[in-house]
C-alpha cells in the first residue's frame, strides 16, 4: 500500500530508538525515549501559501509530540505538516 500525503503533509520513518548509550549501558525498552528524527517517505504537493521544502529521502529532525502515528504493513510512520519538522540533516 502507498501513502500520498495530501496539501503541505510530509510521511516520515522514524529512526530505531537508542539501545545502548554511548558508554555501553544498555536501555531496557521502558525507559527509551521516542526518537526525534526520521526519514522523510514521500511529501504532499504543498498548498498556494508554502511550498514543500522537503523531498522524499532526506533526513528531518522533528518535535516531541509532532504528527500522527500510522501502522502501515507492519511499519510504523508519522504524517505531519512540513512547518512541524524543524530542520533537514544534510
Amino acid at each position: 500500500m502507498i501513502i500520498k500525503p495530501l496539501g503541505d503533509r510530509v510521511l516520515v520513518e522514524p529512526a530505531q530508538a537508542e539501545e545502548v548509550t554511548a558508554g555501553g549501558i544498555i536501555i531496557p525498552d521502558s525507559a527509551k525515549e521516542k526518537p526525534l528524527k526520521g526519514i522523510v517517505k514521500a511529501v504532499g504537493n504543498g498548498t498556494k501559501d508554502e511550498e514543500m521544502i522537503v523531498k522524499a529521502g532526506d533526513t528531518v529532525l522533528y518535535g516531541k509530540y509532532a504528527g500522527t502515528e500510522i501502522e502501515l504493513d507492519g511499519a510504523k510512520y508519522l504524517i505531519m505538516r512540513q512547518s512541524d519538522i524543524l530542520g533537514i540533516i544534510e
